[in-house]
């Protein structure tokens, strides 16, 4: 294939219908007519007029401590911004303790993959018992951050266990779901609110 070194009359034609319609970036330059056949010989002259830039200051427009780079909340802040909805006078009594739950599970000590099969197994165990309020224990977790590039959540079960709930074959039997009351475990277990059997 070789090179040609002419454009065509129609080449031409529409370049110059494209250089007539532009607008140039910075009207007070001298305009320079420029075509491909015929390009510039020498490069443009800087432009004379002199910039002058306000000083610039490392941080001098940050306004503080901002926390909205925060991807995602915290476990505790989800459950509590989660809308009620069972009945609240049941609820308020289930915030203070005054409930107390029917069946419990304790989650310690399991990997992700025996927590998440014994918790579908018991809950669906506990709906079909017609239980009504159960207890999730998790733990608070152990904080195994290395330090490396990608921050961990300390708490694996307990920032998983409110997620299974919701999925399913858990989440149309699951009403409610909250932190349980500091005599049942307080951050490191859930009280989890089943719906009544039809």
């Amino acid at each position: 294939m070789t090179r040609r070194r002419q454009l065509r009359p129609e080449e031409m034609a529409l370049w110059r219908e494209v250089a007539r319609r532009t607008e140039p970036l910075n009207p007070r330059r001298k305009q320079v007519a420029m075509t491909p056949a015929n390009p510039p010989k020498t490069p443009n002259p800087a432009p004379k007029e002199a910039h002058s830039f306000p000083s610039f200051r490392l941080g001098a427009a940050a306004q503080g401590n901002d926390s909205r780079h925060d991807v995602l909340p915290g476990i505790a802040e989800r459950i509590a911004s989660a809308p009620v909805a069972m009945d609240c006078k049941s609820f308020q009594r289930l915030k203070r303790g005054k409930l107390s739950p029917e069946a419990k599970l304790d989650l310690h000590g399991m990997t992700l993959d025996q927590a998440h099969g014994a918790l579908v197994g018991f809950m669906l165990r506990a709906h079909g018992a017609g239980k009504r309020l159960v207890l999730v224990v998790t733990g608070k977790g152990k904080d195994r951050d290395g330090g490396g590039p990608i921050p961990v959540r300390h708490g694996m079960l307990r920032h998983n266990v409110p997620h299974w709930l919701r999925l399913p074959p858990l989440g149309p039997l699951v009403l409610q779901v909250t932190e349980a009351h500091i005599r049942h475990g307080g951050g490191g277990a859930y009280y989890v609110y089943l719906r009544r059997r039809r």
